[in-house]
């Protein structure tokens, strides 16, 4: 089924679980395909498809076909009656449904990015360790996260003017700098690391450029407009299918546990660990009742964030590690009053806390913000019941 067509030179089909982009003109590709990858001119389409389910998809030769691209697409393209076009192809397990479209205009230019994504298993940060060691057409397993795990990234990504194969390249680098940007602001955690991702293990990419008309632009960094551009539509189209594939938003992060989930305690955990630091099973009982209010009320979640925030720069060397204690207690302490409510008790928090902000790992970290987060509930109410059995006495005595 035809999707819709841009600039008059690309159609955008979809059948099912193949998504390919028609080119009505030449165009010039620059993409990360295991077949027909690289740069490129005699190219007919781009394709983004699902080759399996997100998770626990173990079918026969998936794994062995993989590993012959031109093979495999070839037998893809014939399933689809393409059998006569030159093309290179994206995979993912995303649902191709979820795919989000992003436009960005400016005078003459015209950018858009087709996205499909889902970070829930495979997302990772530059630079965590690897699971593979690639030597002699093998791959030799050397560590916990693979390819077989959920979660990919994929962008077509079309611009209505010819470019260089520089600016085609630097293109590329500048929609990876969107996406890691806005992975960044949506906290989403590395898998790998307790570091906030910049990717998955799987991410693909294809940009796509008439190959002839105008003369060329050399420029797609931050500086030129079609920068701009790209980086705008590719940040809202993943954006966008990360709600669809994953329900991953803003106001989803808004979230103690969801921000502290990169450290080993997602919402559930951090509530059963906050339940074991209340002081009785009474009021442990109600905040596991209230479990969902708690996690995510606005300014608890700030504090939190900003304990997190504090404990990233101490691991970018920003800020000298001699002084997590202090900072964090200060930090942590804060986060106390934010949920009882009471500022006026921030020197005692500080002195509670304090024993707990000595050892810098990301357990303890987790620890110190359940504790901090229990201190502050089980203050929270302590005035109210007090008023209200001053009003129960008085009236007795009244009586």
């Amino acid at each position: 089924m035809l999707l819709r067509t841009f600039f008059d030179a690309i159609e955008l089909h979809r059948d099912d679980k193949f998504v390919s982009a028609r080119f009505l003109r030449p165009f010039k590709v620059i993409s990360t395909c295991p077949a027909h990858g690289g740069v490129t001119d005699h190219l007919d389409m781009v394709f983004n498809h699902q080759c399996c389910e997100p998770a626990g998809h173990q079918m026969t030769h998936l794994t062995a076909a993989h590993r012959q691209p031109a093979q495999y697409q070839a037998a893809l393209l014939t399933d689809h009656d393409l059998e006569d076009k030159a093309a290179a192809g994206l995979g993912t397990a995303a649902n191709m449904h979820n795919l989000c479209i992003a436009e960005e205009t400016y005078r003459e230019l015209a950018v858009v990015a087709v996205a499909t994504g889902g970070v829930e298993g495979n997302a990772a940060r530059a630079g965590d360790p690897a699971s593979y060691y690639e030597y002699d057409a093998l791959f030799h397993r050397i560590g916990d996260i693979g390819p077989e795990k959920q979660g990919t990234i994929n962008v077509m990504l079309a611009v209505n003017t010819p470019l260089t194969d520089g600016a085609l390249v630097r293109a590329v680098m500048t929609a990876t700098e969107a996406k890691a940007a806005l992975l960044q602001e949506l906290s989403v955690p590395s898998r790998q690391s307790p570091s906030i991702a910049t990717g998955t293990g799987t991410d693909q990419i294809a940009v796509m450029a008439p190959a002839d008309g105008a003369t060329p632009l050399g420029s797609a960094g931050h500086h030129s407009k079609l920068g701009e551009l790209i980086a705008r539509a590719v940040g809202r189209a993943i954006r966008d299918t990360l709600v669809w594939q994953n329900g991953l938003s803003p106001n989803r992060q808004c979230s103690c546990g969801q921000l502290l989930e990169r450290f080993g305690a997602g919402t559930e955990a951090l509530a059963a660990r906050m339940a074991e630091l209340l002081p009785d099973d009474e009021l442990a009982a109600l905040a596991g009742r209230n479990r969902h209010a708690l996690d995510r009320d606005p300014p608890s979640v700030a504090a939190t964030s900003a304990l997190i925030h504090l404990y990233d720069q101490v691991c970018w060397q920003v800020i000298p590690q001699t002084c997590w204690p202090e900072i964090a207690t200060q930090q942590a302490a804060l986060l106390a009053a934010t949920v009882s409510g009471r500022f006026d008790r921030l020197a005692g928090y500080r002195d509670a806390l304090a024993a707990r902000t000595g050892t810098f790992t990301p357990a303890a970290l987790v620890s110190l913000a359940a504790t901090a987060l229990a201190l502050g509930f089980a203050d929270k109410w302590q005035t109210t019941t007090r008023r209200l059995e001053s009003v129960v006495l008085s009236g007795e005595a009244s009586g």
